[in-house]
């Protein structure tokens, strides 16, 4: 636990500024080079609180970066398989439990600098995969389709607009008039038209594309600024029942996996056997999330139902964690936390794009990103808190385990955000 645990979770509304300005691929590249500038600038560190600033705050204001532009292209990718592909993507989070012996490794080969200097290089693979986060301009027909239909709709509608993609319609006047015009035909009943603009080298594309079916739905969409807070959140109730939840499950998180190789210990465990228990956590984790991610995607109930589950699991599991007082029966607490926690690890970004609503997703994530960082950093420090007033570890696991029964209160409630939504819609 370092101070990039936390940082990669507070900036979250800085996070999505940025990607609302500049793009999510974009935002990505910036996280990356962050992330791998703050390992290689360590490298001439010379005291600790250098380090907290370029191994801590760099790295972590990379990683939320990174965090908040791929999970917003995930819920823009996925939607039937989302809660899958989410668990895939996160899974190797479970598995950073290698890192450790990698670091020695190349610390004992060529000293902590160079292991710096290694780490910020292997980082700066982050920026090819980064580019791989292409946007998604149009979604549900092809380029045919849409001239095929924009053709039918200059027939039977005169004046709607120039061709149905124009990449130099006079790049103005016939431009505008396009827009216009088709401002006026989204007014007609029995139809409806998007209007979208694509910003490239060539100049600007103008696409017109109609839908009979739904014209009851927005009619027009047209590129403008983003909005840089959306005030609309704190409207949402279901902003703060997920905010309750996910600030007080990450508060809880932490606290077990903080401690567990110092409880084993203090049970006369031996060190070799204690780190196991780590090991194991995390495979059982990212093999968790996977399996979680999938029976989640079968909606045979909504994925709320299995995150508020997984929490009250999470919770028993840590209230009944001081009574393993043997190496098997630690085992066993560390494989049930780890099933647990990986399914609701793996039920975060689906729970949050259901429960966002006609919110936006990036406003959304940040905000509830940024209580979920101010939790991190607590956690551990309320732990050792504990840890100094009782002298032993049990008081960790109790709390974490209220904390997570407390977190699903919040779910229970959304049956009545449900019906105050739909009472506002009539």
């Amino acid at each position: 636990m370092g101070m990039d645990d936390s940082t990669s979770f507070l900036p979250g509304p800085l996070a999505t500024i940025v990607c609302d300005l500049t793009g999510e691929k974009t935002a990505s590249i910036l996280g990356a080079f962050l992330v791998a500038g703050g390992y290689l600038i360590s490298s001439w560190a010379t005291s600790i609180s250098f380090l907290c600033v370029t191994m801590g705050l760099l790295p972590g204001l990379g990683a939320a970066f990174l965090y908040q532009s791929a999970s917003v292209v995930a819920t823009k990718y996925f939607k039937k398989r989302l809660a899958f592909s989410t668990a895939i993507a996160r899974s190797g989070m479970g598995l950073t439990v290698l890192i450790a012996p990698f670091i020695k490794v190349l610390i004992d080969l060529y000293d902590w600098t160079g292991a710096l200097l290694l780490l910020g290089a292997l980082m700066m693979n982050l920026v090819p995969s980064s580019m791989l986060l292409r946007p998604i301009h149009i979604a549900g027909e092809n380029n045919s389709d849409i001239k095929n239909r924009g053709s039918r709709l200059s027939t039977s509608h005169p004046g709607a607009g120039c061709a149905t993609e124009m990449p130099s319609c006079n790049e103005t006047g016939e431009a505008t008039a396009t827009r216009d015009g088709a401002m006026q035909k989204a007014r007609q009943p029995g139809t409806s038209l998007t209007v979208s603009q694509n910003k490239n080298t060539d100049g600007n594309s103008v696409f017109l594309i109609t839908n009979e079916e739904s014209y009851e739905k927005e009619a027009i969409s047209w590129s403008r600024k983003p909005k840089l807070f959306d005030i609309s959140l704190l409207k949402n109730p279901f902003f703060y029942i997920f905010t309750w939840s996910f600030f007080l499950s990450q508060l809880a998180y932490f606290m077990p996996t903080f401690h567990l190789v110092a409880r084993a210990k203090t049970l006369g465990i031996d060190l070799m056997d204690a780190t196991l228990l780590v090991s194991v956590a995390g495979i059982t984790e990212t093999v968790s999330q996977i399996i979680a991610g999938w029976v989640a995607d079968q909606d045979w109930m909504k994925k709320y139902h299995y995150h508020k589950s997984y929490l009250i699991l999470c919770g028993t599991t840590n209230l009944l964690a001081p009574l393993a007082t043997t190496f098997p029966l630690l085992m066993t607490y560390t494989i049930f936390f780890a099933t647990f926690a990986g399914g609701y690890l793996a039920m975060i970004l689906p729970v949050l794009v259901d429960l966002s609503g006609g919110s936006r997703i990036q406003s959304f994530l940040g905000l509830v990103a940024f209580f979920a960082g101010m939790a991190i950093l607590s956690g551990p420090t309320i732990a050792g808190w504990l840890y100094d007033y009782t002298q032993t570890y049990t008081g960790s696991f109790y709390f974490s385990g209220i904390c997570y029964l407390l977190s699903s209160v919040s779910f229970f409630f959304v049956p009545l955000a449900e019906k105050w939504k739909n009472s506002l819609s009539r």
